[in-house]
């Protein structure tokens, strides 16, 4: 999908809005479900055309477990794919090195803080 394409669709979807705040009130239900839909196949088709089947099928497992980190995989491949950032097609491979990325900067360290004054008054003094 080139960048004509996508103005476009980003045209016609301004259209929709700008005639659906015209009547006073916001887009009705069917209107917000069209638009989610269209921005949902509008996407699929991008990933569709960055990724092989392999890199498409552990994207869709990783969403059924972790769906928030499929959500930013996605989204850093549309705006790579959007910025003429890949050549052809991403591998699993790849997707994996990508996926690491991910984890590194989401991944939370844990600390533990154990507070002696309150163990030692807890003793058995009792």
């Amino acid at each position: 999908m080139d960048e004509d394409e996508l103005e476009t669709i980003r045209a016609k979807r301004m259209a929709q809005l700008q005639s659906a705040g015209g009547s006073g009130q916001g887009p009705s239900k069917e209107q917000q479900e069209e638009m989610r839909k269209q921005q949902e196949d509008m996407k699929n088709s991008i990933l569709v055309q960055v990724l092989d089947q392999q890199a498409r099928a552990r994207l869709n497992m990783i969403a059924m477990t972790k769906p928030e980190k499929a959500r930013m995989v996605e989204s850093m491949l549309i705006q790579m794919a959007q910025r003429g950032q890949m050549q052809g097609k991403l591998g699993e491979e790849q997707l994996k090195s990508l996926l690491e990325q991910v984890s590194e900067k989401t991944q939370k360290t844990t600390t533990v803080k154990f507070d002696r004054r309150r163990a030692a008054l807890d003793s058995d003094e009792d």
